[in-house]
């Protein structure tokens, strides 16, 4: 086996181990439709909402009541989020939530859940700002 060849099998392998990184389940992590995710949003107890979004993103509308924590801030700033609560995270398609829950995994949180599909899906009311 020559050189080039490994190189080749080496680099399939890390783009195969980084496909299934990022698109795998998370465990613990419930992925709800825009429906689910309405009716845990309106529960208002116990729930925490986080857009992991960027703050311009947050600033073209958002879920009335939800926090912003970027998913680039989030490890600096997961004390901002008690464990006591449900944590509900949404993004724009469903891939940084995702990544967000993993994070807070690491952090000790379990009870999560994502909008599935993310802003895409969202037909609910937006605070516009502006």
């Amino acid at each position: 086996m020559d050189f080039t060849t490994i190189l080749l099998i080496i680099a399939y392998a890390l783009t195969t181990w980084y496909l299934i990184a990022r698109f795998m389940p998370v465990k613990g992590l419930e992925n709800l439709s825009a429906e689910q995710f309405k009716e845990r949003v309106n529960q208002k107890s116990r729930v925490m909402l986080i857009d992991v979004r960027e703050p311009h993103e947050f600033k073209n509308g958002h879920i009335p009541s939800a926090v912003n924590i970027p998913l680039s801030e989030l490890n600096k700033r997961v004390k901002e989020i008690s464990p006591k609560n449900d944590i509900l995270l949404y993004c724009r398609s469903g891939l940084r939530s995702k990544q967000a829950a993993k994070i807070l995994k690491k952090h000790g949180f379990s009870q999560m859940a994502h909008l599935q599909g993310g802003m895409i899906t969202w037909q609910g009311p937006t605070k516009q700002k502006g």
